[in-house]
């Protein structure tokens, strides 16, 4: 994955999916990495993992925090503290809490 840190200007988060094959985002504070198959943004909301094939951006707004990326989304999550957690984790986690 290629290490990008694109430092954008946040606005309000709105996440648009058309047809799964293009997702516009608003509110996008950095681009942390990207590759043609995963992106990791910075959000105003957290951190969003973007997964799918073939991706590419279209339009990049550093001004506004704008960014609109093309090719087959299969998922996208927001991460706790930058990384996932298992279902494993989160269940261990509130046995022992």
């Amino acid at each position: 994955m290629e290490q990008a840190n694109i430092e954008l200007i946040p606005s309000n988060h709105e996440v648009r999916i058309i047809d799964r094959r293009e997702i516009h985002l608003t509110g996008v504070k950095k681009i942390t990495s990207f590759d043609h198959e995963e992106f990791l943004l910075e959000t105003t909301m957290g951190v969003l993992l973007l997964k799918g094939s073939n991706l590419e951006i279209l339009k990049l707004d550093t001004h506004d925090g704008n960014v609109r990326i093309k090719g087959k989304i299969n998922s996208y999550q927001y991460l706790e503290n930058g990384k996932t957690k298992s279902k494993d984790e989160s269940f261990i986690a509130k046995l022992f809490k």
